[in-house]
């Protein structure tokens, strides 16, 4: 937690903000130059899977699922990296992990670790997942207990 607080202060300074993408730097997202839209729908059963989304990929472990489940992702163009999932509530009977690029934002020399944030559908941020971040592979992956829409954050 004391991480946390101390990137929330260093990035509270207005020409910080400014440099790093204004509001959407500020609020803990990553600014990012926008990816091409990306939509798939798989069904995705007892024995798991994986859903490639763009740049994105859901891992379903076996058992997370009692029945074959139709799954949505959407990943739409903007300043943000943010994938959207359906059904929406789906929860999980086992954790599953999304993947996350952050290959095309702007980490302005940023150490801080990326996380991947639960957000609203107007992106804005109600919890962090419990994540693992690759800086060498410029993506992190998140533990995921039920489905909404999720976005990258430091």
């Amino acid at each position: 937690m004391g991480i946390k607080h101390h990137w929330v202060a260093r990035r509270a300074p207005e020409a910080n903000g400014d440099l790093i993408g204004g509001l959407v730097a500020q609020a803990g997202l990553l600014t990012c130059q926008p990816l091409p839209y990306e939509s798939t729908t798989q069904t995705i059963g007892p024995d798991g899977g994986t859903i490639g989304i763009g740049a994105y990929s859901l891992f379903i472990p076996a058992g997370a699922l009692a029945a074959p489940t139709t799954i949505t992702a959407v990943a739409a163009p903007g300043t943000v990296n943010a994938v959207q999932f359906e059904p929406a509530g789906l929860q999980f009977q086992q954790t599953a992990y999304l993947t996350m690029s952050y290959a095309n934002c702007d980490l302005l020399g940023s150490l801080a670790p990326k996380r991947i944030a639960y957000t609203t559908d107007d992106l804005q941020i109600l919890a962090y997942l419990p994540t693992l971040d690759d800086p060498i592979a410029q993506q992190v992956t998140g533990e995921l207990y039920h489905f909404s829409e999720y976005a990258i954050a430091w």
